[in-house]
C-alpha cells in the first residue's frame, strides 16, 4: 500500500478541484463542534480512503466519500443516529450529482450509506470497504483515546466508574462511563475491519489502548487484569 497523501498534499488537490474545493468549503460550513468529527477527522478519513483503496482514478470519489460521510452528524444519544449514514449519503447525493458522474455518484452514495458502525451494514464496494476501515481506524489509537474522551465531554460522561470502573459489577454504560466505550466497542473494533491493510493497523493501534487502559488502572490504584482485554484480542 503507498503511503499517504499528507495534509498539504492532500489540500492542495483539494484546491484544484472545483468539485472537491465545493465539498470542503460545504463540510467546513456544516460541521458542528465536535472536536472528534471535526475537518480535520474528515480529511484524515480522506487520506486514509485514499491510501487503502490503492487506485490514482478513484482520488475524487475517495475524498468526497470522506468529506461527506459525517454530513449529518448525529450525537450517540440521538434517536436517529442508526440513520444518520443514511442521512448522510441523502445529503452527498444533493451536494455532488451535479459535478460527478452517475456511476460516481452511486459508488460515493453507497459507500456513505455502507460506512457506519450504528448501522451494521457491510460494505459493497472497494471504495465502501476503504470508507469503512479508514473511519474506523479513527477510533483506535492514540487518535481514538483522544476522541472517545472528548465523545463523553459532550455526552456529559465521566471518565469512569470510581467504584467499578471496569464495569465487573454492573452493565457497561458507555453513554455514562467514557472508559466503558472501549469495552463495549473499540477493543472488538478490529475484527469488523474489511482490508488486510486495515486489519493489521488496527491491531498495532489496539495495542496502544491495551496499554493505556492497563496504565490507567495502575494509576487510580485498580489494576486491570490483563485477563479483561482476552476477549478483544481473540476477537481480532
Amino acid at each position: 500500500m503507498p503511503e499517504k497523501l499528507s495534509r498539504a498534499a492532500l489540500l492542495a488537490a483539494i484546491d484544484a478541484d472545483p468539485l472537491l474545493s465545493r465539498v470542503l468549503a460545504h463540510v467546513r460550513g456544516v460541521c458542528v463542534d465536535d472536536a472528534a468529527h471535526d475537518v480535520e477527522h474528515l480529511l484524515r478519513v480522506a487520506q486514509g480512503t485514499f491510501a487503502i483503496l490503492d487506485d490514482p482514478q478513484a482520488f475524487r470519489e475517495c475524498v468526497c466519500a470522506a468529506l461527506l460521510h459525517d454530513v449529518v452528524n448525529l450525537p450517540k444519544n440521538h434517536p436517529e443516529r442508526a440513520r444518520a449514514s443514511a442521512l448522510s449519503a441523502q445529503a452527498a447525493r444533493a451536494l455532488i450529482g451535479v459535478d460527478l458522474d452517475s456511476d460516481g455518484t452511486e459508488r460515493v452514495v453507497e459507500a456513505i450509506e455502507d460506512h457506519g458502525y450504528s448501522a451494521g451494514r457491510r460494505p459493497r464496494s472497494a471504495l465502501g470497504e476503504a470508507l469503512q476501515d479508514a473511519d474506523r481506524l479513527e477510533a483506535l489509537g492514540a487518535l481514538g483515546i483522544a476522541r472517545t474522551f472528548s465523545t463523553g465531554v459532550r455526552l456529559g460522561a465521566r471518565y469512569f466508574d470510581p467504584t467499578d470502573p471496569w464495569g465487573e459489577r454492573r452493565e457497561l454504560d458507555d453513554l455514562r462511563f467514557s472508559v466503558d466505550h472501549f469495552f463495549r466497542k473499540l477493543l472488538i473494533l478490529p475484527a469488523t475491519l474489511c482490508t488486510e491493510h486495515g486489519r493489521r493497523e488496527a491491531r498495532a493501534r489496539t495495542r496502544i489502548l491495551e496499554e493505556f487502559l492497563l496504565a490507567l488502572g495502575d494509576e487510580i490504584g485498580c489494576p486491570l487484569e490483563r485477563a479483561r482485554l482476552t476477549a478483544g484480542s481473540n476477537a481480532r
